[in-house]
């Protein structure tokens, strides 16, 4: 493969290498298997959203069928169609709910993502990447795109200089109280 893209290589140094510019190489290829993965991922789990969302409209026909049926001698399996009707019902919207981690998943990919772009743009320019101002800058439009609240606490904790462990046990009871509080279907 020829060098297109750019001169200075760790493999091949010149006077213009740096370890920024490493940096910045390995934040973009992290940013890049991320956005090929969140991309890859949206299709099926579309699919699969809306395969199970079918599946209940087609079960709720199907119990509706039965109420509309009258036979003498048939109440038992019009009983156990309707049954069963509600209990695949349910377990579907247990499902649709349980794909709302992939949701939660590609927001927080993709603030990931956002931040690591940014970074890399940080890095990147010499007159920002000295200067404090442009890193509270940098932690302000970070924060501001989090939209869930379990993000922006280990965001607030990790900055006040928590490690990445202790941030995490903080965080575990927000998601846990998110999860077991989240009983409809609801994907943002």
């Amino acid at each position: 493969m020829t060098n297109e893209y750019q001169k200075s290589l760790a493999e091949r140094p010149d006077l213009d290498w740096s370890q920024i510019t490493e940096t910045v190489r390995m934040l973009n290829l992290a940013v890049a298997q991320i956005d090929m993965a969140m991309r890859q991922s949206d299709d099926s789990i579309s699919a699969l959203t809306d395969s199970f969302t079918s599946m209940v409209g087609y079960v709720n026909v199907i119990r509706q069928a039965t109420e509309a049926i009258d036979c003498d001698g048939q109440e038992a399996s019009l009983n156990t169609i309707r049954e069963n009707c509600d209990k695949v019902s349910g377990d579907m919207g247990h499902s649709i709910v349980a794909f709302q981690f992939y949701d939660k998943l590609s927001q927080r990919l993709d603030h990931v993502n956002h931040s690591l772009d940014s970074l890399c743009s940080m890095i990147a320019d010499q007159s920002r990447l000295y200067n404090p101002g442009e890193w509270i800058g940098l932690q302000q439009k970070i924060r501001s795109r989090y939209t869930m609240r379990e993000e922006q606490e280990m965001f607030d904790i990790l900055l006040a200089g928590a490690t990445v462990e202790q941030a995490l046990d903080c965080c575990r009871d927000t998601v846990n109280a998110t999860t077991s509080a989240d009983d409809d279907i609801e994907l943002f």
